[in-house]
């Protein structure tokens, strides 16, 4: 009686070329957690794009406008925050779902972000 080998032979590959047990259940697990991100995000998008034809104030597209607080750095480690005054006004798109669509960041990432002072 023939004893079972755990290890698999690739036909087209060199001769020596053995994959373990392990190697093989990690490159299943990378496949099904790129599947089920690739599936996410298709439901996400169809999600958006139902929304859009279907379309109601801030829903799935939403304007968000603040102030451009500029944040200049001074002399002894101390910033000074002033407003824009060329452009005082910000208005930033973004869209209601987990990832980003048509160019847009999702809402929940934008709005914790969009009263944060710009950096010079």
């Amino acid at each position: 009686m023939a004893s079972r080998r755990s290890w698999v032979r690739i036909p087209s590959a060199p001769p020596n070329f053995i994959l373990s047990p392990a190697s093989i259940l990690a490159k299943r697990l990378l496949l099904s957690v790129l599947l089920v991100l690739g599936l996410l995000y298709g439901c996400d998008y169809l999600s958006v794009r139902i929304r859009a034809l279907h379309q109601k104030p801030a829903d799935p597209f939403e304007t968000l406008k603040s102030l451009r607080v500029l944040a200049i750095p001074e002399k002894n480690a101390k910033t000074s925050y002033e407003v824009d005054a060329q452009n005082p006004e910000q208005a930033v798109t973004c869209v209601h779902s987990l990832f980003p669509h048509s160019g847009f960041s999702p809402c929940w990432y934008i709005k914790p972000r969009i009263n944060q002072p710009i950096p010079m």
